[in-house]
């Protein structure tokens, strides 16, 4: 059983909502969101990357940098102003990118549940990156980003958003510098949701498992220091946003490579042929699951598994990513673990195949690979089954901003 609970959102007045709305803090580095917030004092940047108010250099997990986090945030409060929702509220979240929408629901789910694995997790999380923002909670007191969420579709939940929709004009409908549309509705009336996702047996974090393994942390710690525990303090919650597994948009997470590990090109592509058939003038897109597509030497390769070779069939060793890492990556480029070789570098499908060829023109990588999408089913099975993904499996697109509705703890 999924437990939703309603919250009193902290959130901007409609008129500044497009300038609080932040892209996530986890999507660009300080110079990229120092260049974003430039000339917006109320972009949410601010508080989630503080250090871009302190000197170059600060590192990033100093205490100064938490300490701007809780003064930025308590101005940001004070005077843009940010106002706490009279009443608990469920929300709406629709995105629209292109031809693809998607609409969430908003809502504080229970930490229990993620502890219990009832909220399944695909990924494995990074310490530095948990105590970061283990202490981004606890020094705001507030989950200032939503956790990602998806579920196997129910035509009941269906209904009810689309009823939902109809009743309750929204609360911000803006286009971001992205060209993507975000439109936020309340909803006042939520017994119905609420009960119709007591229904649902499981749900799946698709994106931000740092900001839940977070959260579980700061809740064990605020139980450890308090005087008392009922259950229903408001950190035993996080705040997310729940998609259908049918609505979800998924994009490759490609990969480059900045040596060919002191073999020539030539030398390379024939231990690669040794475990692909390989094709020259490829698409630089793979069209199936199955293909793989190379940029080396100015162009594109295609890569197939020859027709002797089985392909795995455990859940997460059949990934297309599993079997580029195994077959190629490690045995070939010596990559062993793609969490921490600096060798090996990710990018996200929605800079397209242009941004691999620019990188390996430019010289900044050897080669590049571009991969068919990992699939919504993929993450489930390997949800369910208990396993882990390879990093950087799933790139979701459009994402979520931060800013528009917090939950204080």
């Amino acid at each position: 059983m999924a437990i939703i609970r309603p919250f009193n959102a902290l959130r901007p007045q409609a008129e500044r909502a497009t300038q609080v709305a932040a892209v996530p803090y986890d999507v660009v580095n300080t110079e990229e969101a120092r260049a974003l917030a430039s000339g917006n004092p109320w972009s949410f940047l601010h508080v989630s990357r503080p250090e871009i108010d302190l000197p170059a250099g600060t590192p990033i997990y100093s205490d100064e940098v938490y300490a701007k986090a809780a003064d930025n945030f308590q101005k940001l409060t004070t005077q843009c102003p940010l106002e706490v929702e009279e009443t608990p509220s469920l929300y709406l979240y629709r995105l629209i990118m292109g031809d693809h929408e998607q609409i969430g629901v908003v809502a504080c789910c229970s930490v229990e549940e993620y502890d219990r694995d009832i909220i399944r997790k695909h990924e494995r999380t990074r310490r530095d990156k948990e105590d970061d923002r283990t202490r981004h909670i606890l020094v705001l007191r507030a989950q200032t980003g939503p956790v990602f969420l998806t579920y196997r579709a129910q035509p009941r939940i269906d209904s009810l958003i689309k009823d939902a929709l109809e009743r309750n004009p929204p609360l911000y409908d803006f286009v971001a510098n992205d060209d993507i549309r975000h439109t936020i509705w309340r909803v006042p009336n939520y017994d119905p949701l609420v009960g119709a996702f007591g229904e649902v047996p499981y749900l799946y974090i698709a994106d931000g498992h740092h900001r839940a393994a977070s959260a579980s942390r700061a809740r064990a710690e605020l139980k450890e220091s308090g005087f008392s525990f009922i259950g229903n303090e408001e950190y035993n919650f996080f705040q997310c946003v729940l998609f259908s597994d049918k609505q979800l948009q998924i994009l490759p997470y490609n990969r480059i490579v900045r040596d060919l590990n002191g073999l020539s090109q030539d030398d390379f592509l024939a231990r690669v042929g040794e475990r692909f058939i390989v094709t020259e003038n490829a698409s630089p897109s793979p069209q199936e699951r199955g293909q793989w597509s190379m940029y080396l030497g100015g162009r594109w390769h295609g890569l197939t598994m020859p027709g002797d070779a089985t392909r795995p069939s455990g859940v997460v060793d059949s990934l297309d990513v599993s079997i580029l890492q195994n077959r190629l990556l490690d045995p070939i480029l010596g990559i062993k673990d793609i969490r921490t070789d600096k060798r090996v570098d990710f990018v996200g499908g929605i800079r397209g195949t242009e941004e691999l060829e620019k990188l390996v023109d430019e010289g900044k990588a050897a080669v590049a690979f571009s991969l068919y999408p990992t699939t919504v089913e993929d993450l489930l099975s390997v949800s369910d089954a208990g396993e882990i993904m390879p990093p950087k499996s799933t790139w979701f697109e459009p994402k979520l901003r931060d800013g528009l509705l917090s939950h204080q703890i």
